[in-house]
């Protein structure tokens, strides 16, 4: 139910913006518009954000021709599906030119056959020398045209099995991308639900401990809107190199959605997970952010963190509920802390999230 909440909040503060901004710019409030400027206010696709702002920076105001280019190149939904079209496009004409080339091998080998078939007749009703010398000569040439097919026929198979490597990496690409949160590159929201529910099957199978932490930044859209969007995506991504630094190789770290972020401990009981809960709110506190532009000092970034562990007849929602239940306990109680079920601060019945 917090969760729901604080959905309803955050989408409703980037809606805001988004309009905002269309207001601020005279622009016609088409979907397409709107799709922009709300993506723009999430910050999840870096590309779109810088194209804006350099766009913006270089003639301070978007035309409806460059609403439609930003539109086509970055937030367009056929993108990835037209990536792997084209991909299985390829393919396609890789095997076809392939069946192609083993007919004509096909063929070739059975003309051979044939050759040496009446070669061997020929050969039984031979009576002198210069017959059998023509006989011999004609099985060296077409020896020669098998052996040149053959050649041929390895070339072109070691030729497309590169193609084919080069068009596997290529769908691993996309897919990578399409889980990926590009600000930070951890994984985005559809890897975290996967991940999550993947570990807590595994967890209740093996009966081995697992833990969730929810981690948000104190106070991220005043600090976003001081400082802007840029600085906002910087802190953003100090919190995602840290995670990426402090958890161990088996954890996973996610972008769970705006300012807010996951990691799933896997094989980790309450206490360790609550060590490196601490360890990561420490090490992002401990670094002083500064503004790259003007060198400007911009203060500490602070982190709230909740953490559940799993429990026997958990799923994955109840497991990210108490989780987010504890991360909004924190916020309560003052922010830049840890709470776990476990903690008398914790309350598990949350009438409405902190803003």
């Amino acid at each position: 139910m917090a969760a729901m909440q604080d959905e309803h909040e955050r989408s409703l503060a980037f809606a805001e913006l988004a309009l905002n901004q269309i207001k601020a710019l005279r622009q016609p409030a088409m979907p397409r518009n709107y799709e922009i400027w709300y993506v723009y206010a999430t910050g999840y696709n870096v590309e779109l954000n810088q194209a804006i702002n350099e766009a913006l920076t270089t003639g301070g105001r978007l035309t409806d021709a460059d609403l439609e280019r930003l539109h086509d190149c970055y937030l367009s939904h056929g993108r990835t599906n037209d990536r792997i079209d084209r991909i299985g496009a390829r393919v396609l004409s890789e095997i076809d030119d392939m069946m192609s080339l083993l007919a004509d091998t096909l063929g070739t080998t059975a003309t051979f056959g044939d050759n040496l078939e009446g070669a061997s007749q020929t050969l039984l009703l031979a009576t002198d020398h210069e017959q059998i010398k023509t006989i011999v000569e004609r099985l060296v040439s077409a020896t020669r045209e098998m052996q040149q097919a053959n050649t041929a026929l390895e070339d072109r198979l070691s030729n497309s099995r590169r193609e084919i490597s080069n068009l596997q990496t290529n769908l691993e690409a996309i897919r990578a991308e399409s889980v990926t949160d590009p600000l930070t590159g951890l994984g985005n929201r559809k890897h975290f639900d996967r991940v999550v529910s993947d570990a807590v099957r595994t967890a209740s199978v093996s009966r081995r401990p697992m833990s969730l932490l929810m981690i948000d930044i104190d106070h991220f859209k005043s600090f976003n809107d001081t400082y802007g969007h840029l600085t906002g995506d910087q802190v953003l991504r100090l919190v995602g190199m840290t995670l990426k630094q402090t958890i161990k190789e088996r954890d996973i770290p996610a972008r769970y959605g705006g300012e807010e972020f996951a990691v799933v401990l896997p094989e980790t009981p309450l206490r360790q997970a609550l060590m490196l809960a601490d360890d990561i709110r420490r090490v992002v506190m401990s670094k002083e952010l500064k503004k790259k532009s003007t060198g400007e000092i911009l203060g500490r970034v602070t982190l709230s963190v909740g953490v559940s562990t799993l429990k026997p007849d958990d799923d994955a929602d109840a497991l990210i509920e108490r989780a987010d239940a504890c991360l909004y306990s924190a916020k309560r109680n003052g922010r830049n802390r840890v709470i776990c079920e476990t903690d008398p601060e914790f309350r598990k019945v949350q009438p409405a999230r902190v803003a």
